[in-house]
Parts: C-alpha cells; structure tokens; sequence
C-alpha cells in the first residue's frame, strides 16, 4: 500500500454523498454540484490522498430517467428504478473523472456480503487494491439484488454503509455531506434560535435525542442515520464530519483540518480487521442481556462474560456464531463470538460456571463468550 505521510491530518478518507445533496432537492441529479465535488475528489487524489466514495442517487435516477412519478412504489419498482439508475449515474461519474484522468471503479455491496467473515474480508481487499492503484472506489448498495436492503434491513440510505466502508478500508476519516450543515441543538428549521454543535466527543442517549428522526429531499435517511453511522465509525477508531455539502471547497478543507459541520471524534484506537468486522454486528445471530455487574467486568476489568451474568437471550445461534450483548437498558456493550449454542446459554444463563459440565454434559469453556473473542463498544 502507498506510504501514510506524516505531515498530512488524515490520508484515507470516505465522502459519502446523499440523494438531497446530488439533486439539490429537485427529481434529477444537479450538474453543478456533482462537477463541483469530483473536481474537489481530484485535487485531493493529485495531492495523494486516498478515497472512497458511498454514493447516493441511483433510485432518484431512475424514476427520473423513466418518467416515474414519486408515487409509484414498491420493492420490484425499486429494483427496477436501481437498476436503470445505477448505470446513469456511473456514467455521470465516469465522464466528470475523465477530466481529470482519474480512473474510477463500481462497488456494489450488500449487508448479506459483508455479513460473512470471507465476504467481509474479499470487499476489503478488494477495495483497498482498487485504492493502491490510484482508482477511485464509487460504491453503493446493490438494491438490484437484494432486496432486505430495500425493505428496512439496510444500511440505511448509505449513512450506515458509508461508516461500513469506512470500517472496511481502515479509514482515517469519514466525511458525510447531505444538504444540512451539520448536528444542531434543536432543528433549524424550526428554531431560528438553534446552534450548530461543533464537536461532540461521545454519541450517548443526549446526542441520538438531538435526531429527532427527519428525513428531507429523495432521500430516506435523516440525521438518526447519520449519528448511527458516526457511532460505528468512531467506535472503529474514525474521525466522521457531517457536513454541507454545497459549502464551498467542502472536502477539501476539511481534509485540511479546518473546522466546517459537526465533527465526532474517535472513542477508540484503530482496531483490527477481525475487531472491526465484529463491531459492525452485521452478521450478528442472536442476542445476549447481562446484569450490572457483567456490565462493569466487561467494560471496566475488560474480563470475559461468564454465564452467571447472563440474564436473558435472543435468537437461535450456534457455537462459534457472533452475538451481540446489551445491558438491562437495551444499550449496546459489543459483539462476541460464543462457545455454546443458544440452547446451552439459555440452560446455563445465571449459573456459576463451574457447574456447567453437570448441567450440560460438557464443557467448552468457563466462559459464554471469553474476552479474547469479544469488542467492547
């Protein structure tokens, strides 16, 4: 891989643009605003930055170059919609690129392919040998294809899929610009009096309250989405700024440090790619609830979950499978590979651990999940 520089703050980033961005609010993609952000993309590559893109726009696309009106809905539409307006907005990328013979490449992922550790593991390869030879990454969900992405089962109007990504390549920064300038105190449009929140160190239960669950222009994802996304990124150890993406020379000031929209700062060093993949929680099966003092052995004494802390369990998992574990307040700890099977934990759940072989007949381990195969969030 190329060589990380020092002078620079970041040297891998993400862009992801939404469909609010790239239309400016009309039924069709703005030419402007699209030449204006790869001419932006390519002074960053000329100046050897590495970058991604998680685009957004391809179902707006295809209703538009159909002729569709916005009430025409449904999964099979939609495929067909993604389908059309996929191609289209590939070639508008590809042509604006072009000026500046920057070479660019599809990604078409799917929750199901990153799910599997070996998919996970074959995206991230790829992407990153794309990134080597200088070529630019454009990706999306495959909504051709799969169609849980489209049903709710998704990543989330590519907020999620952008911290995905994000996670994937190892990413320094996460840039997610949409037509809003950034996470404010109460909604803008609504009080002339709220202030734009600059930084925030940590997404608790405070910051996710300041959502509200809007959604604005084509596309489906509102500021909940975002803030989802920013969590899972800045857990991986990623800087993530929300931005206006029609802020002048957006990108490339903020790949310059300079303080524009909402920037969250990282709540972890950089993890491994094993870690990260099981942070995402995407081909998570099934779900653990612990008790308080489970809780501060995992997250203070960084110890193992042992059965006697687990309280509750959802799913049907096997051995070997991922789960997520949660405290009693239905709040995230993390992820983990389990030793017994959704069977053996509900028999052992509250048990001292040493009476498990008398209790199941056999004995894979103290532990229900043993800290070398658990993330803590």
């Amino acid at each position: 891989m190329k060589a990380r520089t020092s002078e620079k703050r970041y040297q891998r980033i993400v862009a992801k643009f939404g469909t609010s961005l790239l239309t400016a609010g009309a039924d069709h993609l703005d030419p402007e605003i699209m030449s204006e952000l790869v001419q932006q993309l390519a002074n960053l590559h000329n100046r050897n930055f590495e970058l991604a893109v998680v685009t957004s726009g391809a179902v707006a696309c295809g209703r538009y170059k159909l002729g569709l009106p916005k009430k025409v809905k449904g999964i099979p539409y939609k495929q067909v919609l993604s389908s059309v307006g996929q191609s289209y907005l590939m070639s508008i990328y590809e042509k604006l690129f072009d000026k500046y013979g920057i070479n660019i490449a599809q990604a078409l992922l799917t929750r199901a392919v990153l799910c599997d550790r070996a998919g996970y593991l074959n995206a991230r390869n790829t992407l990153l040998a794309l990134m080597e030879l200088g070529v630019i990454s454009i990706i999306n969900e495959n909504d051709v294809v799969a169609i849980e992405e489209i049903q709710g089962a998704r990543f989330g109007d590519n907020d999620n899929l952008s911290a995905m990504v994000a996670n994937l390549i190892d990413a320094d920064l996460l840039i997610i610009l949409s037509d809003i300038e950034g996470l404010f105190t109460t909604d803008p449009r609504n009080d002339p009096n709220a202030k734009l929140i600059k930084e925030v160190k940590i997404i608790d239960d405070k910051i996710l309250a300041l959502a509200g669950g809007s959604s604005s222009g084509l596309g489906t994802g509102g500021m909940m989405t975002k803030l989802q996304a920013a969590k899972m990124a800045t857990a991986s150890g990623i800087t993530v700024i929300i931005a206006k993406g029609t802020e002048k020379d957006v990108l490339n000031r903020l790949a310059n440090g300079e303080s524009i929209g909402t920037r969250f700062l990282p709540t972890a060093s950089k993890l491994e790619s094993r870690e990260r993949w099981m942070l995402a929680g995407l081909s998570s099966n099934g779900k653990l609830t612990v008790d308080t003092g489970a809780v501060e052995a995992l997250k203070k004494r960084k110890g193992s979950l042992l059965a006697a802390g687990v309280i509750a369990i959802e799913g049907k998992f096997n051995r070997g499978d991922l789960i997520d574990i949660y405290d009693v307040a239905g709040n995230r700890l993390g992820s983990g590979i389990t030793n017994y099977n959704a069977a053996g934990v509900a028999t052992i759940k509250g048990m001292h651990s040493r009476t498990i072989a008398a209790i199941l007949g056999f004995d894979y381990g103290a532990e229900v999940i043993h800290r070398n195969n658990l993330i803590i969030v």
